[in-house]
């Protein structure tokens, strides 16, 4: 049954256009029709989970299967999540509004390791229970939809959240997840048990189900049944560009554009990074294939802007010459192209060629590190020269603003190494400075490392304290540098995140008590401190403190079994320094580190030619090898996940971290034997580059105005939910999807000449829209008409169209009245209200027996009504209302037969129509002071119920 979600987005409700499920692209299957039905559960607030490629994707392949269904849903905003539960409503799905246990299967996306609140409160919204063991032993166990978790996260270490889910879907799921939905429903028709279908699904590779595997002493995993393989296969998916094009929001998500994939996988082998590691192999997308998909989808959505995304895009060869082609195909069209962070010693004047358009944006690079020691230890492939050489390509291509993303705690790391940054940004400013120009600005973010696993720095971890000793330095170093912003990642959300993402299964009841205490993604942006409180207690509660002390002290200790033992191990080594498993050369004082090299007759190699010395020097050979107390061979959570990495050359590549040598890009020279590339995972696919086709130029805005066009539109029905500024939004892309020749304004930022009337507040339906649409050639009145209501949704019908001259003033300019018809109520006196005392009343004399008769009456023949107005500047001045009406009538009268607590009957329902002043210099008369005058002539609370603007008067002269 269908929730009443017109019900719940009341006006309290923040953006309510997130929850209607009526976007560009949306796919409505019949539900009948359907043998298994999704829904594609995104942990995340609909800007973040709307945007998702993944997402996108996904729910496409899935719509394209016969005889299954997917809808979406998404973490609602606080405001809606209070609603639901104050009402009683569970979390629905967005465009079927059933409840989320009315389907099969519910899939979330886990991509990050705290966020697994978000996910137990959608099942708890939805009414669901939060674990698999309570789900199996609940009386409505047969229809309550299988839960499962798919993502990153998911597929690098799922056993903290193991209890939660009924399944966890490995690697790519272009392939994997029809592969589930033919189990399904044959699992359906047979009528299996839940247990059954589980283990019906466990021989799908990729396919993990954490109930039959138990966790041992060790913290590894192991099966507790033969049918069930002993290691789950990662699985690997050739990317599909078409599955790209889907949905359109009407609200502004976080990525506002179309985004085709062009590289899936990175083989650079950054020792830090996990997606990376996770990935493997590389595969390019046939150039072909990304054209059409862009040129296609351009059209299809009406995006103004498009992305090409890769972990790093590039090393995508054929980028240059397919970004040309893109931009001369579309250069008529004013779209942009932007690109992810991407490897500043590939930026060169090919890629730079093809980036912007008209609104040029910024550029990110990621240097990681401050110096080329480290940058070599984490095998970065980046000299000095090569960032020298992208940061100057970029400024002299007209760019003043980059973004730079550098870490510390890095393994290895010294003051010096931290420090470096400071000195890397203050080298980069004195290099590319430009006589003339506006001076380079360079924003900067400084995470923290975070070990990851599955990498080879899986077996490292630094103390909180050294984090923000770090983070200090840093501050010191760059205060008073111009030019600078410095951002960095609070130390606390660090240590959580290593905490959660390297744990087992002892961590679920962490997971879930922080979330009972009120942890979730909100909180951490808007409320660090009451998060990062809710995470530590529920940490004292499991009893599993001593287990974070040892992160937050940087001990990466493989979980031992017993806090006896952690105990009389630190007893042991008291005095001594036990707080990485992988000694840091921090640990080392500055004086020893001059010793050493003195010893050693080594000189100090400077890593900036014609820069100051720093105060400390580099170390390059100071002695990194694990700590005797750890084993890498001991077992890890995650051991019987088979990413294809094999452990043994973790091992290796951390050796190799350890003396800072470099491994190369697999995918461009010889191979590294990490153990991926074979029959299970497949092989690098990489296309060579193409030749770059001739620019045929930037685009020029065509400013000519040959017709203007004056439309009369409504706004009814949901869309009515959709605000001013999407409303502009959505006209803009409906016009490219119409292929109409609208004119372009001058300027920097060159926008559609298409201008509205008046903005309709949020909430209010209308019948009398006007906008103005100027166009560079002429075209037939009915044309126009017919192509622009062909690409509008149902809910903005076209009620007229006009030719106006040129040199006409403008709809808005013209503007001078709005006609309104409101439903209002009666509910009670004032005085029972507690509403006689409010600012601004100035009560008017009616007689006893008044009705909505005589109140209208009253209005009319009063001469003012004073409030108070308050500007946008703060300042206040009176505000005659009276003056600003110019007709108030009583359409219809509906009377209530129910009682005020005094027993007074109240006067019913009552639908007005008014005309008042609606112009562009602020003098307007609302709907709300409407309600002002009536509570000022009865002396009762008037409820506005219901608004529509009829029309908007222009005043021709």
């Amino acid at each position: 049954m269908a929730v009443k979600v017109e019900e719940l987005l009341t006006a309290e409700i923040n953006q309510p256009a997130r929850y209607l499920g009526n976007e560009l692209g949306a796919t409505h299957k019949p539900w009948d029709a359907a043998s298994v039905r999704w829904v594609l559960t995104y942990p995340e607030v609909y800007e973040v989970g709307a945007s998702n490629l993944g997402h996108i994707i996904l729910y496409n392949i899935l719509n394209a299967l016969p005889r299954q269904l997917c809808d979406r849903a998404y973490l609602p905003a606080p405001d809606l999540a209070a609603k639901l539960r104050s009402t009683k409503t569970p979390l629905f799905a967005v465009e079927s509004r059933r409840s989320l246990t009315e389907f099969d299967i519910l899939g979330f996306s886990l991509s990050y390791e705290l966020g697994a609140t978000n996910i137990l409160e959608m099942l708890d919204l939805a009414g669901i229970p939060l674990t698999w063991q309570e789900r199996a032993t609940n009386r409505q166990n047969g229809q309550m939809p299988l839960i499962f978790a798919g993502g990153q996260t998911a597929t690098s270490n799922p056993e903290p959240y193991a209890d939660f889910f009924d399944f966890i879907a490995l690697g790519d799921g272009e392939e994997l997840l029809p592969e589930i939905g033919l189990i399904l429903a044959e699992g359906k028709t047979n009528n299996l048990s839940r247990e059954a279908l589980l283990l019906d699904l466990a021989q799908i590779p990729g396919v993990y189900v954490p109930q039959f595997y138990d966790m041992a002493a060790d913290g590894s995993v192991h099966p507790n049944r033969p049918q069930v393989p002993e290691r789950i296969l990662r699985r690997v998916a050739t990317p599909i560009p078409a599955y790209s094009i889907g949905l359109v929001p009407y609200v502004q998500t976080v990525h506002d554009r179309l985004t085709v994939e062009i590289r899936r996988g990175c083989t650079r082998g950054c020792r830090f990074c996990q997606p990376g590691m996770l990935t493997r192999p590389a595969r390019d997308v046939e150039p072909q294939q990304v054209v059409e998909a862009i040129e296609q989808g351009m059209q299809a959505t009406g995006h103004s802007e498009f992305s090409l995304l890769s972990l790093s895009c590039s090393d995508y060869l054929a980028l240059p010459a397919v970004g040309m082609e893109i931009k001369n195909r579309l250069k008529d069209k004013n779209i942009s192209l932007s690109l992810p962070s991407q490897r500043v010693d590939r930026f060169d004047d090919n890629i730079a060629d093809i980036l912007g358009g008209t609104r040029q944006g910024g550029l990110t690079f990621a240097p990681e590190a401050g110096t080329q020691r480290m940058r070599d230890i984490v095998n970065k492939g980046l000299t000095n020269e090569e960032l020298l050489r992208g940061v100057k390509t970029a400024v002299d291509r007209g760019w003043d603003k980059i973004k730079l993303y550098f870490m510390i705690g890095l393994p290895g790391e010294t003051d010096f190494d931290v420090l470096g940054i400071a000195e890397t940004v203050r080298w980069l400013h004195r290099e590319c400075r430009i006589n003339g120009r506006r001076g380079l600005t360079f924003n900067l973010t400084i995470s923290n490392f975070t070990p990851k696993p599955h990498t080879p720095f899986q077996w490292h971890s630094v103390s909180t304290a050294e984090f923000s000793r770090k983070q200090k330095l840093l501050k010191e170093e760059f205060r008073g540098m111009r030019g600078v912003k410095v951002n960095y990642t609070d130390v606390r959300i660090s240590a959580m995140e290593d905490f959660v993402g390297r744990g087992d299964r002892r961590l679920a009841a962490v997971v879930r008590r922080a979330w009972e205490l009120g942890a979730g993604m909100d909180a951490w942006w808007e409320s660090l401190d009451q998060a990062y409180k809710a995470w530590t207690q529920a940490i004292d509660e499991s009893g599993l403190t001593w287990k974070y002390r040892q992160v937050e002290s940087g001990e990466w200790n493989l979980f031992e079994k017993e806090e006896e033992k952690e105990e009389e191990r630190r007893k042991k080594e008291e005095g001594s320094s036990a707080t990485d498993s992988v000694t840091d050369v921090t640990d080392v004082s500055p004086m020893e580190v001059g010793r050493r090299k003195k010893e050693e007759g080594r000189e100090i190699k400077e890593d900036f030619p014609n820069s100051p010395h720093l105060p400390l020097s580099p170390s390059p050979n100071l002695p990194l090898s694990p700590s005797p107390s750890l084993s890498l061979d001991q077992a890890l959570p995650w051991d019987h996940l088979d990413t294809g990495i094999d452990k043994n050359w973790l091992k290796i590549d951390l050796q190799k971290a350890l003396e800072a040598a470099t491994v190369p890009d697999c995918s461009f020279e010889g191979c590294s034997r990490c153990g991926v590339c074979g029959t299970d995972f497949g092989h690098n696919v990489v296309v060579d580059a193409l030749p770059i086709p001739e620019f045929a130029g930037e685009f020029v805005p065509n400013t000519e105005r040959k017709q203007r066009f004056r439309v009369w539109f409504g706004k009814v029905g949901d869309m009515a939910l959709v605000g001013h500024l999407d409303l502009i939004r959505l006209f803009d892309r409906v016009v490219r999807r119409a292929d109409l020749p609208i004119s372009f304004t001058g300027g920097f930022h060159p926008n559609p000449r298409i201008s509205l009337a008046n903005a309709l507040p949020l909430g209010v339906t209308s019948t009398g829209e006007i906008a103005d649409f100027e166009l560079t050639e002429s075209i037939d009145i009915e044309s126009f008409r017919e192509k622009l209501a062909a690409k509008l949704p149902e809910n903005i019908p076209i009620y007229k169209v006009e030719s106006i001259d040129l040199k006409a003033p403008s709809a808005n300019q013209l503007l001078e009245a709005a006609e309104y018809v409101i439903t209002v109520t009666s509910a009670g006196s004032l005085t029972e209200n507690d509403q006689l005392d409010r600012e601004n009343t100035a009560p008017v004399s009616v007689a006893p027996d008044a009705n909505w008769d005589a109140w209208v009456k009253t209005i009319a023949e009063t001469e003012a009504f004073w409030r108070v107005h308050t500007t946008k500047s703060g300042k206040t001045h009176n505000v005659n209302l009276r003056d600003r009406l110019h007709k108030l009538e009583l359409v219809e009268h509906k009377p209530d037969s129910s009682t005020s607590a005094s027993g007074t009957t109240s006067e019913g329902r009552a639908v007005l129509r008014f005309t008042g002043s609606c112009r562009s210099d602020g003098n307007l008369l609302k709907p709300e002071h409407i309600v002002f005058m009536l509570e000022q002539v009865s002396q009762q609370e008037i409820q506005l119920l219901q608004v529509e603007r009829s029309q908007l008067i222009l005043g021709y002269g």
